[in-house]
């Protein structure tokens, strides 16, 4: 018998930890304006005598009135149908793990921890989507926040959409996004997701190896080998071409239509073709 307790709390989601990184560090909201600017008034309310205390701090919501996503978009937060969630690092305690590989990592953990819990494939669609299907189900918005000019904290936001219906999406989403259990009863709660997603942060964290996370990044890649079109990257005009690989940074390798090979380290692809 499936638990269909859709109540989100801290003692529902600690039930479910495998390790005290996050344990009694976890905030669960009824409603914020957005997790990630939640952490990082947090972190500005604390400062830096605060740093330890403060890393492994979780802050969830049920409902978001402002959430976001990369590109200055906005991410469709309903309550009880989603987990918005943010998770605190401090740099120092980050180890060997690059910055740059923050979200590629957390797309891995996403993915791993779906597809521990449910019957779903997760791909992910570079940088920071998760779907299902050809409909995005999940979004990562990775934040640094400095002191002195030097990145002191990295937030990792992370949007799910759970059970929303397909009806409760605005009209200009309804194409793109979709949820985890779509039209079906859940297979597992938003805590114990959660739970498992901290898990298998943790895990990866304290056994991080580069070739592992790539490796596990690459394979769930959607658009390697794919033609896509290149937009939101600077003033540079979109542009078509191939994706062929990822570097060592999880920055996007393409080789475009005039045979030049071009990194790009942030913007917004897709599988569509640029209309004429």
């Amino acid at each position: 018998m499936k638990n269909t307790d859709n109540t989100l709390s801290s003692q529902g989601i600690e039930s479910h930890l495998q390790n005290k990184e996050f344990s009694d560090k976890i905030i669960v909201y009824e409603t914020l304006g957005s997790t990630n600017n939640a952490a990082k008034n947090l972190i500005k309310a604390k400062g830096e005598s605060e740093g330890v205390a403060l890393h492994g701090t979780v802050i969830i919501a049920d409902s978001q009135s402002a959430g976001k996503g990369r590109l200055s978009r906005s991410f469709h937060s309903p309550p009880g149908h989603g987990i918005y969630m943010s998770i605190i690092l401090r740099d120092k305690e980050l180890g060997d793990i690059p910055i740059s590989l923050i979200t590629p990592l957390a797309a891995v953990v996403l993915c791993e921890a779906i597809e521990s819990l449910t019957d779903k494939n997760p791909q992910i669609k570079w940088v920071n989507d998760i779907l299902i299907g050809q409909k995005k189900i999940c979004g990562i918005l990775t934040e640094g926040v400095a002191e002195n000019e030097q990145i002191k904290w990295v937030i990792i936001g992370i949007g799910i959409n759970f059970t929303t219906a397909p009806t409760d999406f605005p009209e200009k989403l309804r194409d793109i996004a979709g949820s985890l259990f779509e039209n079906e009863p859940p297979q597992t709660t938003r805590n114990r997701l959660i739970a498992e997603i901290l898990n298998r942060l943790t895990e990866k964290g304290a056994m991080f190896e580069k070739h592992e996370v790539l490796m596990q990044y690459k394979k769930r890649l959607m658009i390697l080998n794919r033609r896509i079109t290149v937009s939101g990257h600077g003033n540079e005009a979109p542009y078509e071409g191939t994706a062929i690989d990822i570097d060592d940074s999880g920055h996007l390798i393409i080789k475009k239509d005039s045979g030049e090979i071009s990194t790009l380290i942030a913007g917004d692809v897709s599988t569509g073709v640029l209309e004429n």
